[in-house]
């Protein structure tokens, strides 16, 4: 929870039964003027999709200073403005951070702010990494001079892996005036030591002093394996709360464990891959209010999205205790868990039983249908209640496992939740208010966060985009005036299917590139596949109808070409002549595409790779062990299904210009989280199989019943 004070009687008597409506909403568009330009778009982790690029925002604790921070629209600098938080207008002069790479998290004092970044140590510095790679770093600024530096990283804190650096931080900081500790809580990768060239987690502690704290069951150098998803929130004393999603397969609640021990705490049990796991905190650039503190008590609440679980079976390569699973849905829904205090889940965790049948059991959902969820996050109300919010996109493409999906974006959803975690009344939405950045509790009883004025169009990767805006907007939700209702959760937005995109005017002058081949334009695929493509002019070869079921029978000419359509079906049932017995994803390749899926090196006809790919090109009729992978589930972290589902084009990295995927564990890949840049740089040596089951839930993303 990033603000402080104490809440009007008013919002606490309101927060037992208040039903949230629009009426509750109050928003600032464009009323910050910023000194310098801002990039709202941040790229996706892999699949370029766009993402909010996180603007980090804090409140004092006397309730009367805000602050936020951005990266410049160069992306290099952070900038840091005082807000006044009735206005959100700007008071005083910003403060640049020279050299940092991004605004990582923020924490607001009454005499100025701490924040956390990452920037390339001083040229000369004995142990830097390679090539300037940023490093992370905590500035503590008072009355808006720089008071201290601390650096969380590179060769001064040194683990027994090695010497640590972080390309993309995707982590937060959070601050406990109880224990006068700061921690910060990001994403590394080694690039000296043992761990040289893998990717991990780090917990750093630092004093009022600016002085880095080792502090034994606290402090942690390296943690879960290739981190996408951070959750991290203050308590009294050191070790604060902390969640972390990673690629073996789970979600943790590590507060103890720091780390992704078997004896830890499951939240959740996910569907990963190497370097992925479904973004469910929000992926690149929102590791960030997805766990809150209720007030100063000992309770928290934390929202993540989730494909569901099924057919839980071990991990052999992690070994006892570790699972894997396949999805229950191929979208994504909005699920939560209480803690009754910082190293406790409210309920049963997540079952490690091999063999069950259902791995998702334990989930609180917070919505159940087929518009994918992304983008969940989580404020208190004090200790009365919780908000949380989320983004839907309705006919959702999911062209990768493990990964975001693409479509119409169909708003902005705000629940109200109790203290005991129960849903109060129904969700509504907004197409123009999205959540960018940290949401604040302000004293006054309002949850508060920044958010720029945009056209939000979900239904294509960014690759890069060069938006830019000079002006913030401000949104903030209050229990005041909220209707008083009993709980209700069977309504929902089935009006998520909507067509219709934001109403708001675009104030970021956004220059995107155009949808690559086989998408389904403007996103609007039809719901179910029935003897033609998609709506709205979709696109010949491959062009997906978006929720025809894999793994039995593809729809019936759901594409042209001889193209499967959405992904083409395994166990030999493609349409139109796609190749049988594991056709490939990306539409059935025609002109002698090879059956079995078994192409080496992805090379089947016109780029479709064989839903089959797998390490060293051996992919064994879908089915394969330690390092073949099955359906396309690659070892060495390739990502599942060579090939995109759902008719999507095929991979060619991040960028524009990227070379084209080609045998994941011996060929140019990723880099680490700055995406395609280099060599394959942490390749697990491990098989990984992957679901075989992908159909989507009928239907919008309609509130848990």
């Amino acid at each position: 929870m990033r603000g402080v004070a104490a809440l009007s009687l008013l919002s606490l008597a309101l927060g037992v039964t208040a039903d949230l409506s629009e009426s509750n909403l109050k928003k600032f568009p464009d009323v910050l003027a910023l000194s310098h330009s801002f990039n709202p778009i941040k790229d996706a982790y892999w699949t370029g999709y766009p993402h909010h690029r996180r603007t980090p925002f804090a409140v004092s604790p006397d309730g009367k200073t805000g602050y936020i921070a951005y990266l410049d629209a160069s992306e290099t600098d952070v900038h840091v403005q005082q807000v006044d938080v009735n206005t959100f207008a700007a008071t005083g002069t910003s403060v640049t951070v020279a050299g940092g790479k991004e605004a990582g998290g923020l924490v607001a004092h009454n005499d100025g702010f701490a924040l956390l970044t990452n920037e390339a140590m001083p040229s000369g510095t004995s142990g830097a990494p390679p090539g300037n790679t940023p490093v992370p770093v905590l500035y503590r600024y008072t009355a808006g001079k720089q008071t201290w530096k601390a650096w969380l990283g590179g060769p001064d804190v040194k683990g027994t892996e090695g010497s640590a650096a972080s390309p993309d931080l995707n982590g937060d900081l959070a601050y406990s005036e109880k224990s006068g500790l700061y921690g910060a809580y990001f994403v590394i990768t080694a690039y000296s030591g043992s761990a040289a060239g893998h990717f991990g987690d780090s917990i750093q502690y630092v004093g009022k002093d600016g002085k880095v704290s080792t502090i034994q069951g606290a402090s942690s150098n390296w943690g879960c394996s290739h981190n996408t998803g951070i959750a991290f929130e203050a308590a009294d004393e050191a070790p604060f709360a902390s969640v972390c999603a990673e690629d073996q397969g789970a979600i943790w609640l590590n507060t103890k464990s720091l780390g992704m021990s078997s004896n830890g705490v499951k939240i959740s049990n996910e569907n990963t891959t190497n370097g992925g796991s479904g973004e469910p905190m929000g992926g690149m650039s929102g590791s960030y209010s997805s766990l809150a503190r209720f007030g100063e008590g000992n309770k928290y609440i934390f929202t993540w999205v989730s494909r569901g679980a099924m057919d839980v079976t071990e991990n052999t390569w992690m070994g006892s205790g570790y699972t894997h699973v396949q999805n229950r849905t191929n979208n994504r829904n909005v699920a939560i868990t209480m803690l009754s205090d910082k190293f406790t889940k409210v309920g049963k965790q997540a079952i490690s039983e091999v063999g069950a049948a259902s791995g998702d059991s334990q989930i609180d959902w917070l919505t159940k249908g087929g518009n994918d969820c992304s983008n969940a996050h989580a404020a208190t109300f004090g200790t009365s209640g919780a908000l949380v919010t989320w983004e839907e996109i309705s006919n959702p493409i999911c062209d990768y496992i493990a990964m975001g999906c693409r479509g119409q974006f169909a708003g902005t959803f705000f629940q109200h939740v109790d203290a005991n975690g129960q849903p109060v009344g129904s969700p509504f939405k907004s197409m123009d208010a999205f959540v960018a950045g940290d949401m604040a509790t302000i004293g006054d009883g309002r949850i508060c966060w920044p958010y720029v004025k945009m056209d939000w169009d979900l239904s294509q990767p960014a690759r890069g985009s060069a938006s830019s805006t000079t002006k913030m907007s401000f949104a903030c939700m209050s229990l005041d005036g909220a209707s008083s209702s009993i709980a209700s959760t069977s309504s929902s937005s089935n009006s998520t299917s909507s067509n219709s995109t934001s109403s708001a005017t675009t104030s970021a002058s956004t220059s995107s590139s155009t949808s690559s081949n086989s998408g389904s334009s403007n996103g609007a695929s039809s719901g179910a596949s029935s003897n033609s493509a998609s709506s709205n002019g979709a696109s010949s070869n491959s062009a997906s109808s978006n929720g025809a079921s894999s793994n039995s029978a593809s729809s019936n000419g759901a594409s042209s070409n001889g193209a499967a359509s959405n992904g083409a079906s395994s166990n030999g049932a493609a349409s139109n002549g796609a190749s049988s017995n594991s056709a490939s994803s990306n539409g059935a390749s025609s002109n002698g595409a090879a059956s079995n899926g078994a192409s080496a090196n992805g090379a089947a006809s016109n780029g479709a790779s064989s839903n089959g790919a797998s390490s060293n090109g051996a992919a064994s009729n879908g089915g394969s062990s330690k390092g073949a992978a099955s359906n396309g589930a690659s070892s060495n972290g390739a990502p599942q299904n060579g090939a995109p589902q759902n008719g999507a084009p095929s991979w060619n990295g991040p960028g524009s210009n990227a070379p084209s995927w080609n045998n994941p564990s011996n060929g140019a890949s990723w880099n680490g989280w700055n995406g395609w840049n280099g060599a394959w740089k942490d390749p697990s040596p491990q098989g990984y199989e992957a679901p075989s089951d992908n159909q989507a839930a009928a239907g919008g993303c309609a509130a848990a019943a």
